[in-house]
């Protein structure tokens, strides 16, 4: 597949395709969205959202959730208010989660199927709460609202940006607010 990548990338540069999608490194709608890396998102969300290239800055992760309040995620979020001026933050879960109801036992059978030791087990454990590193949530609105909450009440967060969660789904683009 990557091979496949490669060949098609130098026909898009040969055949100038960039210049479609040439934008500045800043959102021009001061616009953050968290969300799902659900494939059926990748072009559905924008559209659904009436985003083009350019408009906003995507942090997309497992079930568009954050593990905690000092992760990969909040940091993306504090770059994209302080840097790169978001002044709004939309957190995007959808429907159909396979986050939903993940069970950590579920991903160590798929671990060990792969190989992995019980000794790459144990040294990971020494980093972090491995049951919650892999657990799921059991209510997807329940999920974005204590996201929401999260961001809105971290302490390096700035008061004056908008913070709300919505639920997409993933069949028909539909966003519905979770209050």
């Amino acid at each position: 597949m990557i091979e496949e990548i490669l060949k098609y990338n130098a026909q898009f540069v040969a055949e100038k395709e960039y210049e479609n999608y040439v934008t500045s490194g800043q959102p021009n709608r001061k616009l953050a969205v968290l969300s799902c890396m659900d494939t059926r998102l990748t072009e559905l969300l924008p559209k659904a959202m009436g985003l083009k290239n350019g408009d906003a800055k995507f942090i997309k992760v497992a079930g568009g959730t954050m593990l905690s309040p000092y992760d990969s995620v909040i940091r993306s979020l504090l770059v994209a208010v302080y840097e790169l001026e978001c002044k709004e933050i939309m957190v995007v879960h959808h429907s159909d989660c396979g986050l939903c109801r993940m069970k950590p036992q579920h991903f160590f059978d798929l671990m060990k199927q792969q190989g992995i030791s019980d000794e790459s087990m144990q040294e990971a454990a020494k980093h972090i709460d491995i049951e919650t590193f892999f657990s799921g949530f059991e209510d997807v609105e329940e999920d974005v609202k204590l996201t929401v909450t999260t961001i809105k009440q971290h302490p390096l967060m700035p008061q004056s940006v908008t913070v709300r969660g919505f639920v997409i789904d993933s069949h028909t683009g539909k966003l519905t607010e979770v209050l």
